[in-house]
């Protein structure tokens, strides 16, 4: 039977339906998706923008269409993945365990924190594995207005040989993931009944500006130092590193 993977038209969803061949896509807009004959579900549909401030939206696309499809997986038996995000742990946080209390940075992270505490506070009669996403990076990334700085950096090097970092970025470090790992960590859960929340990264963190040396190093492009935008300083998550003890633990490695 085969795997409905929602949002399939968005980065990560595009990498996944290429791993998993058979698989059935669904997006935002096309009404219920149809659950007849499928296996299991990987939900990965929503508003993904961090920058995301029109609230009435991302309750309704992040939350309650989330809701909406656990419940009906949960009345047919039907097991579901659902996609968080690792900026639900807040600007503050340097441990990054599950059970640290969350800190949601933004709208977008307070949606996805909700969607948590709902499947957290109800019974279900399936397994429910929700993955709290670090810095995930890899093909596909092109449409988004958020890249990763992998992606960001390769295309200003093949712009104009000019790889633009914010000032101090020497000092900002996160988990970056390629999506690769991402997909693996999907499919080696299918066979496990476990539930709860995982973190999803690779529990290293580098700078901003550790990649924009390898990429210049690859590319001979030249680096240059830039303001960070006001926008962006207020709600910053300087760094994250995935305590990746809980899902190794669930995957006996």
């Amino acid at each position: 039977m085969p795997i409905l993977i929602t949002g399939h038209r968005g980065f990560i969803g595009q990498n996944m339906m290429a791993a998993l061949p058979g698989s059935v896509g669904h997006e935002w807009g096309y009404g219920e998706p149809n659950l007849d004959g499928i296996e299991r579900v990987i939900h990965l549909g929503a508003i993904s923008s961090t920058a995301c401030r029109d609230w009435d939206a991302l309750l309704e696309q992040n939350v309650i269409s989330s809701v909406r499809l656990l419940e009906a997986c949960d009345e047919r038996g039907i097991p579901i993945q659902i996609a968080s995000s690792a900026a639900v742990y807040g600007p503050d946080n340097t441990t990054f365990v599950e059970t640290d209390k969350p800190q949601p940075l933004n709208p977008y992270a307070l949606s996805k924190f909700i969607v948590e505490k709902y499947v957290e506070r109800h019974s279900w009669s399936i397994p429910v594995q929700v993955f709290r996403y670090f810095n995930v990076y890899g093909p596909h990334e092109d449409h988004k207005d958020q890249p990763s700085p992998h992606s960001l950096f390769r295309r200003q090097a093949a712009a104009d040989g000019v790889i633009r970092v914010f000032e101090g970025s020497e000092d900002f470090r996160r988990d970056f993931v390629p999506v690769e790992t991402v997909i693996d960590t999907h499919r080696r859960f299918f066979d496990l009944s476990c539930a709860g929340v995982y973190n999803v990264g690779t529990g290293t963190a580098q700078s901003f500006m550790d990649v924009a040396r390898q990429i210049a190093s690859e590319t001979g492009a030249e680096i240059k130092e830039v303001p960070m935008p006001a926008q962006l300083r207020r709600n910053y998550q300087p760094y994250t590193r995935a305590d990746m003890t809980k899902t190794r633990s669930a995957l006996k490695v």
